[in-house]
C-alpha cells in the first residue's frame, strides 16, 4: 500500500490531532498512530485541568492563548462543553512562603483573577486540609477542568471534516529523504509520502527522529503515578490543589479525588504502569496533607510526561532538515496549551508569520526551536539534570 500527502503527521496523541487539523486547512495530511487506539498513552491520563498560572511565562502565555479555543471553539467543532469550572489552589507551608510569594508575583500580570490566601482561607476552600499545615496559598478562580475525550474527539473529528486520512496501528519503521518529499515505511509494509514530516510522537520523539535519520534533542520520558481514592466527604465544590514545591496534586472528580505525588521517574518509552512504590508514597502524603483516610485504593495508573532539559516545548522545523518538524516535549501543560501550540507550530511548519493574537503575547516560533537543544551548553545541562533524577 501506498499514499502520497502534503503532510504526515506522526502520533495520535492531543499534539498529533491538534496540528493534524490545522495542517488540514492548507494541505492534505495523514496522520499515522503505532497503536490501535488514538490518544493511548499520555493523553489519556492527563490530570485534564488548565491553569493559566503553570509552568514558565512561555508555557503560560501559550496557555492563556488556548483559553478562547475551549470556551468558544470553531463553529461545529464540538458538540458538547469541552470545560467546566474548577478553580485551583496552590499551597505552600510557613517556611516556604517566599517561594509562593515569588510565584504570585510572576504568575499576576498574566493572570490578574490569581489571589493570596491567608491559612484561614485555604481552609475555607479545601475544609479536607489538614489544620496548621498550610500557611498560605494563591487561588485561581478562573482555572478549569478539561473534557480531554471531548478535546481530542472535536480535533479528529475537525482532521476528517476536512478530509484528513487516520491510519492506527501503523508504526514507522523508516524515514527516507529525496528531493522535495519523505518516505515513510511502516510495519505494516505501506510506503507513505510526504513533502514534511510532522514529529509528534510523544515518549518516542527522539526515536522517530533517529528512524528518519534526524538527531535527537534529547526528549525525556518521566513517568508519573496517579490513583483515585474515594474521600468519604463530599469534595464537590473543591479546587484542584497542588503544592508551590510540587510535590503533590488532589483533584476533584465525579465525588472521587484523583492524587499524584507529582513523581518524576526516568523511563524508557513504554506503556507506563505504576509501582507499588509510588503508591505508597501517595497515600503517604495525602495522609500527611490532609485529614483524609482513604479506604482503598479506587483506580491506578501512570503516564509518561516528556521534557527537554529547559522544560519548555520543541517547536517547528529542525535545523538540518527543514522539512521534519518537531512537535515535542510538552510537558505536563500538552492538553491545556493544545490550540495555541498547535497553531504556532503550523506556522513554523508552513514558514509563515507567527498569528498577530499569539505575537501579542510575545510568542514566537523561534523560541521553541529545537536548534537550543543542541548548543553545547543545553547538552552540558541536560547531562546534569537527568544525573540528578538518579
Amino acid at each position: 500500500m501506498s499514499g502520497s500527502y502534503d503532510f504526515i503527521v506522526v502520533g495520535g496523541g492531543i499534539a498529533g490531532v491538534s496540528m493534524a487539523y490545522e495542517l488540514a486547512a492548507h494541505g492534505s495530511v495523514c496522520l499515522l498512530e503505532q497503536e490501535p487506539q488514538l490518544a493511548y498513552h499520555t493523553t489519556g491520563r492527563s490530570a485534564a485541568i488548565s491553569m493559566e498560572s503553570y509552568g514558565n511565562q512561555q508555557i503560560r502565555s501559550l496557555t492563556c492563548a488556548s483559553r478562547a479555543f475551549f470556551e468558544n471553539p470553531p463553529e461545529g467543532l464540538a458538540e458538547h462543553p469541552l470545560w467546566a469550572p474548577r478553580g485551583a489552589l496552590i499551597v505552600a507551608q510557613a517556611s516556604r512562603e517566599d517561594k509562593l510569594r515569588a510565584r504570585f508575583k510572576a504568575v499576576s500580570a498574566q493572570v490578574p483573577s490569581a489571589c493570596y490566601l491567608d491559612a484561614k482561607q485555604v481552609l475555607e476552600h479545601v475544609p479536607y486540609l489538614a489544620d496548621g499545615a498550610w500557611a498560605a496559598g494563591i487561588y485561581e478562580p478562573s482555572a478549569f477542568d478539561l473534557d480531554v475525550h471531548a478535546i481530542h474527539g472535536a480535533y479528529l473529528g475537525g482532521l476528517r471534516k476536512r478530509g484528513g486520512v487516520v491510519k492506527r496501528a501503523c508504526e514507522v519503521l523508516r524515514g527516507e529523504w529525496q528531493p522535495g518529499h519523505w518516505t515513510l515505511l511502516t510495519q505494516d509494509g505501506q510506503r507513505l509520502q510526504a513533502a514534511i514530516v510532522v514529529n509528534a510522537a510523544g515518549a518516542w520523539a527522539d526515536e522517530l527522529a533517529e528512524r528518519c535519520s534526524v538527531s535527537r534533542v534529547g526528549v525525556r520520558p518521566l513517568r508519573r503515578t496517579v490513583l483515585a481514592v474515594d474521600p468519604q466527604c463530599d469534595v464537590h465544590g473543591t479546587p484542584y490543589l497542588g503544592t508551590v514545591d510540587e510535590d503533590i496534586f488532589i483533584k476533584p472528580e465525579a465525588g472521587r479525588l484523583i492524587v499524584s505525588p507529582c513523581d518524576e521517574e526516568p523511563s524508557p518509552p513504554c506503556d507506563a504502569l505504576p509501582d507499588e512504590l509510588g503508591l505508597a508514597i501517595t497515600m503517604d502524603r495525602l495522609q500527611t496533607v490532609t485529614r483524609l483516610r482513604p479506604r482503598a485504593i479506587i483506580n491506578k495508573w501512570a503516564g509518561l510526561r516528556t521534557f527537554v532539559a529547559d522544560r519548555s516545548p520543541v517547536l517547528g522545523q529542525d535545523p538540518q532538515h527543514e522539512n521534519f518538524i518537531w512537535l515535542a516535549a510538552l510537558g505536563g501543560y500538552g492538553i491545556q496549551a493544545a490550540p495555541a501550540i498547535a497553531r504556532l507550530c503550523a506556522h513554523a511548519a508552513l514558514g509563515v508569520a507567527v498569528p498577530q493574537d499569539l505575537a501579542a503575547l510575545q510568542l514566537n516560533y523561534l523560541l521553541f526551536s529545537p536548534a537550543r537543544c543542541r548548543d553545547a551548553a543545553f547538552a552540558s545541562l541536560a547531562v546534569k539534570k537527568v544525573a540528578d533524577l538518579h
